[in-house]
């Protein structure tokens, strides 16, 4: 369970967290919810007057966060309030938030975000029977017609459908010639209304009950940061999951299946060897006129955020490391020089300073061994620790030395197919990456 977090105040209202803090709540609506409950401790809480309801959205560092208003939460049942968090989990899980799935929200008209927004939820809704009022149910209402455990893409066909009838439904309900019963509003011949005013869209005052608005506010690389941090959340919930002796609790066996594919396809490990680089950028922000602010347009500046990242990469020269495997490392090396520039530390048993060297952004290097040593992770991890001023590192080594001491910024490893199959020790809670073999 993640400590409750300090409510913030808004500009428009303050917020009384003795109202209610959903933290306090949240261990014991999950109880019997392994898959949600691991989740749920990967994902900060905040309360806000800011939102009717509630929502999740993505930060500027790229971190998941979900939003509720307090004065929304506090009359609720348990039962009403788990399905609201389940909710929201589900936008996670099915990529709503980051937008794997769909067209950039920034792009849609809003008649095309909105049927966007109840297709989403369609698809999630069908799982959660206790969700308040004013939620959108399929089988339910204007959505009656709809088969419920239908992906989101499916229900997105099926609302333009029923767009499309009742604009073809209101064109119909014009005025006759001479007032035919049957044929419209008109009262004598020649003064019928044309095409009418009739107005058969069946999704007028239908909306998602809960808050998308913040899905659209965050640049392509932050999703991306985002999206990336997802599939790692979603990955050690399906363990926790299958671990726990309690199963998954409610998902359903479709919403399993779909669950468990998203993580079983191939790591493209180059997109999580730059994910790793933007997580460690450290923003920093800057007033300017060029930029609007949202909360207060035309009034105070906007900011603009400017991110830099510091990466330390250690090469294991060791003795066990071939050419061929140290040839591997530079050429990837050279790829990651394409988006960031990084220091490259040599080691074996210990780090000499005076072979460290920066690695220019778009510079490219041949395959370089200064030492011929053992192995010892402890030597480039209290190297970084001691000299500071470094916001990640990553290790490329064959993996054959012992788990070193913690690393005090985030630390990655790099190695081969053979080695990373069968490595000296287990890395976790730390990420490896696997690099193919060429063949």
């Amino acid at each position: 369970m993640t400590e409750p977090t300090k409510t913030e105040e808004t500009e428009t209202e303050e917020v009384d967290v003795s109202a209610f803090d959903l933290n306090i709540h949240v261990h014991r609506l999950l109880m019997d919810e392994p898959f949600f409950a691991a989740l749920s401790r990967r994902m900060d809480k905040r309360a806000t007057a800011a939102i009717p309801t509630a929502g999740v959205t993505v930060t500027e560092e790229g971190k998941l966060q979900m939003v509720y208003n307090p004065k929304f939460f506090a009359p609720l049942s348990d039962e009403a309030r788990k399905d609201i968090l389940k909710h929201e989990f589900y936008h996670i899980v099915f990529q709503h938030v980051t937008g794997g799935r769909f067209l950039s929200f920034r792009d849609m008209a809003p008649n095309e975000r909105k049927i966007h927004n109840i297709a989403m939820d369609l698809a999630i809704n069908g799982n959660l029977p206790n969700l308040p009022e004013g939620a959108c149910f399929p089988g339910k209402g204007p959505f009656a017609h709809l088969e419920p455990h239908k992906s989101a893409e499916h229900y997105l066909r099926e609302l333009r459908k029923m767009q499309k009838d009742g604009d073809d439904e209101g064109e119909g309900q014009g005025g006759g010639e001479g007032g035919t019963p049957g044929e419209g509003q008109g009262q004598g011949e020649g003064q019928g209304q044309g095409e009418g005013q009739g107005n058969g869209n069946p999704l007028d005052g239908m909306d998602s009950f809960d808050d998308h608005s913040g899905w659209d506010e965050v640049d392509e690389q932050t999703k991306q940061i985002a999206e990336e941090r997802v599939k790692e959340f979603i990955k050690d919930a399906v363990e926790e999951a299958n671990s726990s002796g309690r199963g998954w609790g409610s998902v359903p066996s479709n919403c399993r299946k779909e669950i468990i594919a998203s993580i079983s396809t191939k790591v493209d490990w180059r997109k999580v060897l730059r994910y790793f680089v933007k997580q460690s950028q450290k923003a920093s922000k800057r007033s300017t006129v060029r930029k609007i602010n949202k909360r207060y347009p035309y009034q105070h500046p906007g900011k603009k955020a400017t991110r830099t990242a510091k990466i330390a990469i250690a090469i294991d020269q060791s003795g066990s490391v071939s050419d061929d495997m140290l040839s591997a490392f530079f050429a990837e090396l050279n790829s990651l020089a394409k988006i960031a520039e990084f220091t490259v530390i040599p080691f074996d048993t210990r780090v000499d300073p005076d072979k460290n060297f920066v690695w220019k952004k778009g510079m490219n290097r041949k395959r370089e061994r200064t030492m011929h040593g053992g192995t010892c992770f402890n030597a480039p991890t209290k190297f970084v620790n001691e000299k500071g001023g470094f916001d990640g590192l990553i290790v490329c080594t064959d993996m054959e030395a012992p788990k070193p001491v913690r690393c005090k910024v985030q630390r990655l490893w790099i190695t081969d197919e053979y080695h990373g199959n069968r490595p000296y020790f287990n890395p976790k809670p730390e990420r490896m990456i696997i690099v193919p073999n060429k063949k």
